[in-house]
């Protein structure tokens, strides 16, 4: 019978680290966010994640992204090399 006061298993939260993507790690917001744009045809998809990745949104929000790297590799979300291989590719360095 399904317990809903019955705590996880600690075996099963000490390994890894948390996956991002995974639904059940995000918040509300993120979520819905998720949720809206698996809805979206592949082709609004792509026209989406070019106006986000566009060089000008970039370095417009380059303090809030250098953070948000920063925050992931202190979390243990992200490596070092994996932080420098963002900035690299975002335009960052």
């Amino acid at each position: 019978m399904w317990n809903p006061f019955n705590k996880k298993d600690k075996k099963q939260d000490a390994g890894a680290p948390k996956d991002p993507t995974n639904p059940e790690n995000m918040g509300f917001a993120s979520r819905m966010a998720m949720k809206q744009f698996q809805k979206m045809s592949p082709e609004k998809q792509a026209e989406v994640m070019q106006k986000a990745l566009d060089p000008k949104n970039i370095q417009k929000n380059k303090g809030k992204l250098l953070e948000m790297l920063d925050a992931m590799e202190k979390s243990g979300q992200m490596n070092k090399h994996q932080v420098f291989e963002a900035k690299k590719r975002l335009g960052l360095l």
